[in-house]
């Protein structure tokens, strides 16, 4: 394995959060820059700390990684992407203006099921390092490589909880119900490719 291979495994794995952080931005517009990097951070953090994981957890836990990851990603973000959508409906009805969200959207706890439910099909690839490792080996330590895929996850995710954040302008009310949409979406799209 060359590292451009893994800089491809990085941009692969990279593309739930890429679009989960794009939701995050577009239901959130009023975010700041802080929390933009906080979030693109817990999406790189649990990039980089899946793999070493499952590396380190090795082939003990790779069968029930590899059965359980895809239904428990699906019902972690149709869980969140329903939710959101539920929020906007509510406020709706209420007849509040449905504008730019006066309030925090973006809570630790949803961010950290967020990180957890995209990245969990990480766990497959450490599994996947530590026979890499045993056969043609890596290009560096598992960790090293690990690091690379939490920073092309960090560097690909900020610009889009930016641009989600410039759609959500244009959309108004309607970029949360958009934004849970899109997680439900990415939810069946892991369960369909974890069944098949």
């Amino acid at each position: 394995m060359q590292i451009w291979e893994v800089i491809l495994i990085g941009i692969a794995l990279a593309m739930d959060a890429v679009a989960v952080g794009m939701t995050d931005g577009m239901a959130e517009p009023q975010m700041g820059k802080g929390k933009m990097f906080a979030a693109a951070g817990a999406f790189a953090l649990f990039q980089f700390g899946m793999p070493v994981f499952g590396y380190y957890g090795g082939y003990a836990f790779s069968g029930l990684i590899a059965r359980i990851a895809p239904y428990l990603s699906f019902a972690i973000l149709v869980l969140l992407g329903g939710n959101m959508i539920l929020e906007c409906v509510r406020e709706e009805r209420r007849h509040a203006p449905l504008g730019i969200a006066q309030k925090s959207k973006l809570t630790p706890m949803k961010l950290f099921g967020q990180a957890v439910a995209t990245s969990l099909d990480a766990l497959a690839v450490g599994v996947t390092f530590l026979a890499t490792e045993q056969g043609a080996g890596l290009p560096a330590h598992a960790a090293v490589c690990a690091l690379v895929i939490g920073v092309v996850t960090f560097v690909l995710t900020l610009p889009a909880v930016v641009l989600g954040r410039s759609a959500a302008k244009r959309l108004a009310g309607r970029a949360e119900i958009a934004g849970g949409a899109v997680l439900i979406v990415i939810g069946c799209k892991l369960l369909l490719e974890g069944v098949m």
